[in-house]
């Protein structure tokens, strides 16, 4: 799990993952799926507050075809 001890920018983050989540017209199954995660877990990172690792995060961001940047709030 990533720790980010601002909780600040964890909610931007967490927002903007679940923002991207609804744009890539799949359903939460199908991305668990594509990302190689429970749909259990993937419901935890957008209902509870909870960040995947870095490894799933990638995963995660592969599987809706958006970049991590973005995610993160790197890209321009």
């Amino acid at each position: 799990m990533i720790l980010i001890q601002d909780k600040t920018l964890q909610e931007s983050i967490r927002h903007r993952l679940i923002e991207a989540i609804k744009l890539s017209g799949m359903t939460q199954t199908e991305i668990a799926k594509k990302a190689c995660i429970t749909s259990a877990s993937l419901s935890d990172y957008i209902h509870k507050g909870k960040l995947p690792t870095l490894e799933t995060f990638a995963r995660i961001c592969d599987a809706i075809d958006v970049s991590a940047d973005e995610i993160l709030g790197l890209s321009r």
